[in-house]
């Protein structure tokens, strides 16, 4: 039995709680990308909704148990996506967010931020920078901090993706899921290592944020002095020691890819599936290409996990 922070009857009541405009999100066979990739290749499109990724699931959770507990705001730290989810969600509620953020966060990201209505404060540096803000100002102010990923519901609302892939998949199977800071990949890995044991879950991170990955592979938080990677909303130096507890328990591997794959996974996605995605969601399919011979005539599942990219950066990758 798996032994994870996470409940498996409180991933199922979650799909009760989030709105069904983040649920059942498309699955299906990409013949093309599969003939690229010598592989069976499942799509799981996570950005075919409001916020335009995955985060929207577990901010349904935290905006409405807070509503609940009668909250009237919330502060968290954010690459871009989890602040436009959390504005989404909470402003649906009557909460007053504020979501801190590098200044250098693709505009486009902050923008939508503004546009679902909550208060941005942007910091120099990195992401870690913004959340120790985050922590800050939660503390001044007396509210609630959510906490990507050491939050059970960013980690339970993402679960809910592993509930829906459930009965497409066979053992032996692969399921490609891109690692941040974790909820997505634990929260997937729990379902699936619990309801599918057989199913291989491969988690894939940026050889230029490699924190989480190094971790895993040492069974120890590694933290790392630095990070340079397209992928910002993957991007982040120290690992939660309760989160890798949990990734130990649920992942198969853990392997790193290049900017370069990370790239022409982009460019493919485009030309082969019809998708414009920003990196992060480009992992799974850069790890295909990095080892093509580990995944050929398999049933390969991507998670299609966001897509809010500037488009002038956008337009400088495909087409170089």
């Amino acid at each position: 039995m798996i032994q994870t922070r996470l409940d498996l009857d409180r991933i199922r009541a979650a799909r009760e709680v989030i709105n069904p405009v983040f649920l059942a999100s498309p699955l299906y066979h990409c013949g093309p990308l599969s003939s690229q990739l010598n592989c069976t290749v499942s799509i799981k499109l996570e950005t075919a909704n409001p916020v335009r990724s995955f985060k929207g699931r577990g901010m349904e959770l935290v905006a409405s148990r807070l509503a609940d507990q009668g909250a009237t705001a919330v502060v968290c730290a954010s690459a871009g996506n989890l602040g436009q989810a959390l504005g989404w969600s909470g402003s649906r509620r009557g909460l007053d967010v504020t979501v801190v953020a590098r200044r250098l966060a693709p505009a486009v990201k902050l923008d939508r931020i503004r546009s679902f209505g909550a208060n941005l404060e942007l910091v120099d540096g990195d992401f870690e920078v913004a959340r120790e803000r985050a922590v800050t100002l939660a503390r001044q102010r007396g509210v609630r901090l959510v906490e990507d990923s050491l939050d059970l519901d960013t980690c339970e609302g993402a679960a809910t993706i592993g509930l829906e892939l459930v009965s497409a998949l066979s053992p032996g199977d692969v399921v490609l899921i891109a690692l941040g800071g974790g909820a997505m990949a634990t929260g997937i890995g729990h379902v699936l290592k619990t309801l599918a044991p057989g199913v291989e879950v491969v988690c894939v991170q940026p050889q230029g944020a490699p924190a989480l990955t190094l971790s895993w592979r040492a069974r120890r938080v590694v933290t790392t002095d630095s990070m340079d990677t397209i992928a910002d909303g993957v991007a982040g130096r120290f690992p939660i020691a309760a989160v890798l507890d949990d990734l130990l328990q649920v992942a198969d591997d853990a392997v790193l890819v290049r900017e370069e794959s990370i790239i022409a996974g982009m460019r493919m996605l485009l030309e082969h599936a019809g998708l414009v995605v920003e990196p992060s969601a480009a992992l799974g399919v850069a790890a295909v290409l990095e080892d093509p011979d580990r995944f050929a005539g398999r049933h390969v599942v991507t998670v299609i996990c966001g897509s809010n990219v500037d488009l002038h950066a956008y337009q400088g990758w495909v087409a170089g």
